[in-house]
């Protein structure tokens, strides 16, 4: 199975026994809850099913002081009142005679994730622990966290697996302070944290939560803290956080393995967040992490005390690692000025430590330029015989993907790729289903071959199972093939549909800057932005000058928009990798809800339509490779386009507003 689920019932046992407005949140239905949830929903089905095994003494130790877990230990024995006397020598903790035994299953949980992940048992998953863990230290519990499981996790992950760079990504509404303390000297663990900090008058009222606090010694850099200083944070400020802060980090860090203190306390409705994100941004959130590290990706939960939101995130969180498509989010894509204002001191308090974010924000901004960046575009000659032709040659294969492709509701993840001929049939995944000349199997990745058999109706009633397609058609019909597609596309009820073209293809003349399409053109060596709905970008020579253009502006411009299809055009010259079209692809899943349709020339590689068939499937795409520096020239490209978009497209704000 890709996913693991973690549980163990005796982790609802312990409960507060007297009375503390303070602690009484962290109740056994945080837990029953979010379980009974995904039974309903069938995801829990659809895992493999972990019964989490208590952590050793031994692997407590890691992290905690013999001390302390013999005076946790020791708790199983205590009464009432002296539980209460102990508990209250921390801060906002509460102990019961089962806590130690729930606190080892917790932290035991996420080791089993781990070594299920490491040893290629699943790809990723989720530990639904309590008691939470990522506040408490080596010989203090805080916060209603007993042992820091993820932090445990690590450092098991180093010590047993070898590991030597690895991302924990902190989404919960409070800082993991037990977590930075625990690595903050550590240049193997990046740890990334959002939270409510409001300057410092938050709990856990600490400096160290501040921009300013990077880590200490040779982890110098490698703590990354961006708090929010309002609540009402909503679904732009958390995408804009991790495309501006996280991702370009994280990519430039390249981890191993990826873990998630999944907090859901910063979701809306949460009485200690306040915040207003919905439970589908964290789908959004862990769908872009799968990119990193080869899809390896363990989430454990921390927080969460809303009861429904709680549910309803985990449900997404897990409906992500799955590889289900992420429902469009709700609300205005504009960050507020506040977030922005974080993300500007953090990307600051960064840069001396990170080649990615000097490159983005040190190159000044060009003039705009005021003509197309390849001269006047040549016309699609869409009343000569040529046309004509190579259209009568390609239509078949977007029009029969997009007569299957279901835009709305989202549909299953799963793959169709229509050829014009079985002699040009790329090479794909062994489990993408091949059956020529007859009616394909009705299963969530199908193959198509237009040999005959795509024009029977069960052909196209098969590829109606799938959320995205591959169309592969001779060079020659390139620019034949993309116009029908977009015209197809249109047609079909793609009310917001994004053309990203790369490679010799020319927008059609006959798209009009209505708000229905948004085109992105990657080629050539300038950068203009004709209108806001026409972007054309040049090719980045370096991978660094490639990932800046995705995460500073691909992305944003994306998740601005809203698509509800993508049409990804390879094109003639191209000068892609298979990496990096696997990457762009990848990418583009989440804010189109999978719906993605790639269109490639037959003379591409190989290998090119098989990888971008398992990225559009859901596996993570091959590692991009060393990060070559931007060009000078590619890095003021990227200022120059997004000074000029960035007062219509918000989500390309790295800083507020003077």
């Amino acid at each position: 199975m890709r996913t693991a689920l973690v549980y163990h019932e005796d982790m609802t046992a312990p409960r507060l026994l007297w009375e503390d407005p303070e602690c009484e949140i962290e109740c056994p239905e945080r837990l029953t809850s979010a379980m009974g949830l995904l039974q309903q929903r069938g995801l829990e089905q659809r895992c493999l099913r972990l019964a989490a095994r208590e952590a050793s003494e031994a692997e407590l130790g890691l992290v905690h002081s013999p001390e302390y877990v013999a005076l946790l230990r020791g708790t199983q024995a205590l009464g009432t009142e002296e539980l209460r006397a102990l508990s209250g020598q921390y801060d906002a903790v509460y102990f019961h005679p089962s806590t130690f035994h729930s606190a080892r299953l917790a932290a035991g949980a996420g080791l089993q994730l781990v070594d299920a992940v490491l040893t290629g048992a699943v790809r990723n998953g989720l530990a639904l622990v309590r008691p939470p863990g990522h506040h408490s230290q080596r010989a203090a519990a805080n916060g209603f966290c007993v042992f820091n499981n993820v932090a445990i996790a690590a450092t098991h992950a180093q010590q047993k697996h070898g590991l030597h760079r690895i991302l924990i990504v902190d989404w919960d509404i409070h800082h993991g302070q037990g977590i930075q303390y625990t690595f903050e000297d550590d240049p193997s663990v990046l740890y990334f944290s959002w939270h409510r900090y409001e300057h410092g008058r938050f709990w856990p009222y600490l400096q160290e939560s501040d921009a300013a606090a990077v880590g200490q010694g040779r982890g110098r850099g490698f703590t990354v803290n961006l708090p929010w200083n309002q609540v009402g944070m909503g679904n732009a400020d958390y995408l804009a956080a991790f495309l501006h802060v996280l991702l370009p980090l994280a990519f430039e860090f390249d981890p191993e393995l990826v873990l998630v203190s999944a907090g859901f306390d910063s979701a809306i409705g949460d009485p200690e967040g306040q915040m207003q994100a919905t439970p589908e941004c964290f789908a959004h959130l862990t769908q872009l992490l799968q990119v990193l590290a080869g899809g390896r990706v363990c989430a454990v939960l921390e927080g969460g005390y809303n009861l429904e939101s709680l549910s309803e995130s985990v449900c997404m969180t897990v409906q992500a690692l799955l590889g289900d498509p992420a429902p469009p989010l709700s609300g205005p894509m504009v960050p507020h000025r506040s977030a922005l204002e974080s993300i500007q001191r953090v990307r600051a308090a960064q840069a001396p430590h990170w080649t990615s974010l000097q490159q983005q924000d040190s190159a000044p901004i060009l003039s705009p330029s005021t003509r197309s960046p390849e001269g006047r575009p040549s016309p699609l000659l869409s009343e000569g015989p040529e046309f004509k032709a190579a259209a009568a040659q390609a239509t078949a294969a977007p029009s029969v993907l997009l007569d299957g492709l279901h835009l709305r509701p989202t549909p299953p993840v799963g793959t169709a790729v229509a050829v014009t001929s079985l002699d040009a049939a790329p090479v794909l995944p062994p489990e993408v289903p091949h059956q020529e000349g007859s009616a394909l199997e009705e299963e969530t990745q199908s193959w198509a071959s237009l040999h005959e058999a795509l024009a029977k109706d069960e052909a196209a009633s098969a590829l109606g199972k799938v959320s995205s397609g591959i169309a592969a058609s001779p060079a020659s019909a390139a620019a034949a093939t993309l116009d029908v597609a977009i015209r197809g596309s249109l047609s079909r009820g793609a009310q917001r549909l994004l053309c990203v073209a790369v490679g010799q293809l020319d927008r059609p003349s006959h798209l009009a800057d209505d708000g229905r399409n948004l085109w992105l053109s990657i080629r050539g060596k300038e950068a203009a932005a004709l209108s806001m709905f026409h972007v054309s970008m040049p090719r980045p020579g370096t991978t660094g000058g490639f990932l800046n253009f995705l995460l500073a502006l691909v992305l944003p411009l994306a998740y601005s928009f809203r698509p509800d299809l993508v049409l990804l055009a390879l094109g003639p010259d191209h000068g892609l990798q298979d990496p990096q079209a696997a990457l762009l692809a990848s990418l583009l899943r989440a804010p189109a809800g999978c719906r993605v349709l790639a269109l490639v020339d037959e003379e591409s590689t190989p290998q090119l339509a098989g990888v971008l068939a398992q990225v559009l499937q859901g596996e993570a795409p091959p590692s991009l490779g060393p990060l070559g520096m931007a060009s000078p020239e590619d890095t003021q490209a990227l200022m120059r386009l997004r000074g000029q978009l960035e007062p219509q497209w918000k989500m390309l704000q790295v800083a507020a507003p003077a």
